[in-house]
């Protein structure tokens, strides 16, 4: 089934949320590069596609909240007590999931480096732009607290499995 129901996420929804969920840890690997001066096989192999793959989830994130949107009816149904708590956390990871490429973007231009995804150039490299520089220094504290908003979000999913089971995980599988 690809669209959402009451009683399970769909195919969309689940691919979209697995698919993002490895480029956020594979994004993560770069905190590697911050903590340990790039001296880590892995950091060194996937720490070139930082800015790729960045792009990439900006594009899913995009797709991921229209998507949503349009399934918002058929999603299934938060307990009344938690609702509030579900919905503020899931805004924030989404917020923070799209302001996140653009910072990084912005880090890029302000630099004067230009931006590549994939191999296609999104915006050449020319000057410095001062304001981008500014607002791009945003980014890492951000990927901080993204990484802290992650952790919560997954404790959160298994504190419903293995305590309250009341299924809200294995909807997502």
């Amino acid at each position: 089934m690809l669209r959402d129901s009451p009683e399970r996420y769909g195919l969309v929804t689940r691919l979209l949320h697995w698919s993002m969920a490895v480029l956020v840890l594979l994004q993560f690997v770069k905190f590697g590069d911050r903590l340990g001066q790039g001296r880590y096989w892995l950091v060194e192999t996937v720490g070139g596609w930082h800015t790729t793959v960045g792009t990439l989830l900006l594009v899913l994130v995009l797709v991921r909240i229209a998507w949503a949107f349009v399934q918002r009816r058929n999603r299934p149904v938060n307990d009344p007590a938690l609702a509030i708590f579900v919905t503020t956390g899931h805004v924030l990871l989404y917020a923070a999931l799209l302001a996140l490429p653009i910072l990084g973007m912005l880090i890029m231009l302000g630099g004067g480096y230009g931006h590549k995804a994939f191999g296609i150039g999104l915006f050449p490299p020319g000057e410095e732009v001062d304001w981008a520089r500014m607002w791009g220094s945003l980014h890492s504290p951000l990927a901080w607290l993204l990484a802290i908003a992650v952790v919560v979000h997954v404790a959160a999913a298994l504190y419903h499995h293995l305590v309250r089971r009341d299924g809200v995980l294995r909807r997502m599988f």
